[in-house]
């Protein structure tokens, strides 16, 4: 049973780490399709957005040739690469006006906090081929700048005007100059943005894994508890002989001493031990009081300590009865009292067994002591409990189904009464028993 549960569980935490590990996959690439859908979403955006400020740009050029002039004036050496970078990004401040209202305004529109990075990367004049620029001019760029651009995109465009020179007025020379940008960007908040559209699909699978989870935990629980029953089960089976052996022996030696000769004190001791079997047979499957109470008479108790003699031969008992009056306590119950604590005296060692019984002030009273092997203290507070059993270095050293003193405790607590018990080890036991009672007429 044990064997088949760890390899139950290790199933399970298998098949478990494995759904853990497919819903991870599955939320990983479904993260990867969003953010790139949404990055998709922004580029598209950004380029339309960037290739119309251009075509606005190249309409003005038609009508202006101030950012052919200025390649121009910086590619005749008139200006100096300083000024030539200052004009040029000068050219287009309206441009960058118009693309950071853009980018404000796909922030309202649908959250995105984009960081952009436009740039010429080149400027090449085209009849020779001369390089006027050796790095990257940045045209445009947030106040939250680019660190780690996700998408990347180039463009190129031409710039040309027609100019007349003083030596040759009436010819036109044309020139043209080949720019190539880069632009750069990214979305700052896309873990958030992309989180949030899987909010409802990350809270399903949660609730799938911790369902399956408890479910296991549920059905383990149940499993563990089983077994547990099944343990007592065994537990009982294997020493459900030894919780009847003295009503049994006392029959067998009753039976005995009937074929050696006839003994008038025999058949009461045999009707005694049946009766006794019944009881504990009824506590047994029951676990609760009879119904029909038999009222303990004084004599009764002078027969529980006899069969307890005939039973026992081995142990001296000691027996003081002070009762003088028929108790209203069932007989049987009495019985199974008397006899649990003597047999679990004699079961750990004791060879003298004092019983005291008698009434004062409208309490039974009963004491039992022993000479036997004691308790430590710390097990005085458990020896009441059912199947509870003293063991030493995890080993039982008496048979027992460690019922016996749990039926004394519910019998008199049954009766509103109280059990408490002395021993120090080597030195005996002492258990003191006292229930009230109201009328003892009956």
């Amino acid at each position: 049973m044990i064997t088949k549960s760890k390899n139950l569980i290790f199933l399970f935490a298998t098949l478990f780490l494995l759904l853990l590990g497919i819903q991870v996959y599955f939320l990983y690439k479904t993260y990867q399709v969003k953010e790139r859908d949404i990055y998709r979403s922004a580029s598209d955006g950004l380029a339309s957005y960037t290739d119309k400020l251009e075509n606005i740009h190249d309409a003005k050029e038609m009508k202006s040739d101030t950012l052919q002039r200025i390649i121009s004036r910086y590619y005749n050496k008139e200006i100096s690469q300083k000024e030539f970078i200052h004009h040029f990004i000068e050219d287009r401040k309206a441009s960058r006006k118009r693309l950071n209202d853009y980018i404000d305004s796909r922030l309202k529109k649908d959250g995105y906090k984009i960081s952009a990075r436009i740039e010429y990367t080149s400027i090449i004049h085209l009849p020779d081929s001369t390089k006027l620029i050796n790095q990257p001019i940045i045209i445009y760029e947030t106040k939250d700048k680019v660190k780690k651009p996700k998408v990347t995109s180039t463009g190129t465009w031409r710039t040309s005007s027609t100019k007349e020179t003083k030596e040759k007025e009436n010819n036109r020379e044309r020139e043209t100059f080949f720019v190539t940008s880069k632009t750069d960007f990214e979305i700052k908040n896309i873990k958030s943005l992309v989180f949030k559209e899987l909010t409802l699909l990350i809270i399903c699978c949660i609730i799938l894994l911790a369902s399956v989870l408890l479910l296991y935990i549920f059905t383990l629980n149940n499993l563990i508890k089983q077994q547990k029953q099944v343990e007592v089960l065994h537990t009982v089976v294997d020493n459900i002989s030894h919780e009847f052996k003295t009503p049994i022996a006392t029959l067998k030696i009753a039976s005995k001493t009937l074929k050696k000769g006839w003994n008038p004190d025999t058949l009461p001791l045999i009707d005694r031990q049946i009766s006794r079997l019944e009881s504990l047979m009824y506590q047994l499957h029951n676990d609760e009081l009879p119904k029909e109470i038999i009222a303990v008479k004084p004599e009764d108790w002078d027969f529980f300590i006899q069969d307890l003699v005939f039973t026992y031969p081995q142990t001296e008992f000691k027996f003081e009865n002070k009762v003088t009056e028929k108790l209203p306590f069932d007989k049987n119950l009495m019985e199974t009292v008397i006899k649990n604590l003597c047999e679990n005296s004699i079961k750990y060692g004791a060879s003298i067994v004092r019983v005291n019984t008698g009434c004062s002030a409208q309490h039974l009273e009963i004491e039992i002591s022993d000479n036997g092997q004691g308790m430590e203290s710390k097990e005085l507070t458990n020896i009441f409990e059912k199947f509870y059993r003293i063991q030493s270095n995890n080993i039982h050293n008496s048979k027992g189904l460690g019922l016996g003193l749990y039926f004394v405790k519910k019998i008199i607590t049954s009766y509103g009464g109280k059990v408490s018990v002395s021993s120090q080890p080597g030195l005996g036991s002492t258990f003191k028993i006292s229930v009230p009672y109201e009328d003892s007429a009956l």
